[in-house]
Formats: structure tokens, sequence, C-alpha cells
């Protein structure tokens, strides 16, 4: 009876899945070591509190931040955060995370921290706060690779690894770069890639993403190449000279904030300035939400949606 008991004891202890902590995950230009998983965890920014769903790591949660105050809240992320408080509408204060009790920060760097401000890694760290920074904003603290799709699928992996759930991030990865081969597979037939310019806001200066923003990855993806791709930032307010010059064929819309896309699109339409844009003459604009355009799960349909406009005769 014994020998039976430990041999099932063995099987159970085989079949049950085992999150070996220490462990340590490179985060920007740092090692980052997790005792535990964390268990009272906060997000900031849209795109970051949708890895964390995607993971499904709500019950690990006790908020997120940075939301509403951009009017980046869809309804979808509205019934998947319902059970989760929004902590502050905008850049979270360290007496934010402090008053929530949290062992756990999963920001950026202009993603729910700057550059030498209340909230970064190292003023949270007397406070046994742990702080993964967003990939694609490594930009601003070390110098890195521009972008490519990688990137969010490295966060979520780490993020697997940080909360023990480590076969769930990497099934989904997995989907996701299966579905980025499909698109590959159809577009690696084309002539030249699409010249495009990522809109953002701005009337007088547009505000766009340069070479180290994912937007630049997901047109690569797609099929086509970033007219900025030579400015050295991530987002950046530029002149509309050199989108004047650059002639664009498409223009992607960042829709959010107070101001449409329609209103966007309808800008440049209007202005006479920007007639002779091939774009603006042929009607080729595709509106993309805040949440797609940033780094995050829903970049991969996405991308897909570019391919289709940026190339229908493969798609």
């Amino acid at each position: 009876m014994n020998r039976i008991l430990l041999a099932a004891g063995v099987i159970l202890a085989a079949a049950a899945p085992t999150f070996a902590y220490p462990i340590t995950v490179k985060s920007c230009n740092r090692d980052v070591t997790f005792e535990a998983a964390p268990e009272r965890a906060i997000s900031n920014d849209v795109n970051l509190t949708e890895m964390m769903l995607a993971l499904k790591l709500q019950d690990r949660m006790v908020g997120y931040t940075g939301v509403s105050g951009w009017k980046t809240l869809d309804e979808k992320l509205r019934e998947d955060v319902k059970a989760l408080p929004e902590l502050s509408a905008k850049y979270p204060t360290k007496e934010v995370l402090l008053n929530a009790d949290a062992d756990f920060f999963f920001a950026g760097w202009n993603y729910g921290m700057k550059v030498g401000g209340e909230v970064t890694p190292e003023t949270l760290e007397p406070f046994g706060i742990k702080v993964y920074e967003l990939t694609e904003s490594c930009i601003h603290v070390v110098a890195k690779e521009k972008p490519t799709m990688e990137d969010m699928f490295v966060d979520l992996l780490n993020l697997g690894r940080i909360f023990g759930v480590e076969a769930r991030a990497k099934a989904l990865v997995d989907g996701y770069r299966r579905q980025l081969s499909e698109v590959a597979g159809k577009t690696k037939a084309i002539e030249r890639p699409r010249r495009v310019f990522v809109y953002d806001s701005g009337e007088e200066k547009p505000f766009t993403s340069g070479r180290y923003g994912i937007p630049t990855a997901m047109i690569e993806a797609a099929g086509g190449v970033n007219i900025m791709d030579d400015v050295e930032k991530s987002w950046t307010e530029i002149s509309w000279e050199p989108v004047i010059d650059r002639d664009p064929e498409v223009v992607v819309i960042v829709n959010y904030g107070e101001v449409t896309a329609e209103q966007k699109i309808a800008f440049m339409k209007n202005n006479p300035a920007f007639r002779n844009i091939d774009a603006v003459r042929n009607d080729r604009f595709v509106v993309l939400d805040y949440v797609e355009a940033t780094p995050g799960p829903r970049n991969i349909d996405a991308i897909e949606r570019l391919a289709k406009s940026f190339h229908a005769e493969v798609m």
C-alpha cells in the first residue's frame, strides 16, 4: 500500500508545474531578481495592462494606472479590467504605488516613468517594489537596436517567468509568431515596401514615431518602411517639411485623445500644403487605436490590417 501511495505521489509531482525561484530577468540595462512571483502588481498604460491581461494575471494585480487620463480605454479593455481599480489617471506618484502596497510595477520610460523622475526603478527599490521596464522604451536609458516584434515577445516571455506562467506565455508568443509568419509568407513577393508616415497628433508640428518606436517594426512586418526611420527617437515632434518631401504613400493615424482620427484625416486632406502627398491624393489612411500602435498583444492583428492596406494585391 505504501508503495502505491509513493508511486502516486511521484506521478502527481511530475505532472504538477514547477516554478523555480529565484529567477533573474534582464530589464533594459539591469538584472532584476525575483525570490517569488509578485502578488500585488500594478501596470501602467493601456498596452502594458493588456500584456498582463493576455497572460491572465488579473488575480496578481491590485490595479493599473495611466489609462483614462489619456483617453485610451476602449470597451474591450474596460470589460477586462472592470474588477481592478485605476489608481491614477496618468503617471502614478510614488505615494500611489506605496498606498496600494505594490510589490511590482510594470512600466516603461515615457510609459509611466521619466528619466530622473520621482518614479524609477531606483526610487522604488528601497520600498521593495520591483520594476520591469518595457523593452521598446529602453532606448531612453541605454543604446539598443531599433525594435522588432521580438521586443514585445521578450516582454511577454519575461513576464511569464516573473509570474511563474512560462508555458502560458510561450503558447501565446508561439501563436503570435505563427500569425506574423503567415503575413510574411504573403508579402515576401512584393516588389518594394510602401512608404509610410505615422501621424500621432499635432497640427503646427506633427508628433510621430521614429526609428525606435514599435510602429517601425509593425510597418516593416507589414511590408512597409517608416519614412522617419532615420529619426533617432522612439516618439518625437518633427516639422512637416520632411513629411512632404518624403511623400508617404500611406499615412497611419494613431487614434486617441480629444482630436479624433477623422479630424486628423480631415486636417491633412484640407491643408493645401499636403495636396501633393501621395497618401492624401489617393486617400490612403489607416487608423490604429493607441493600444494597437504601442507595444502589446493587439500589435499582431494590427500588422495584418496594415499589410492588407499596403499590399491588397497579395493579402
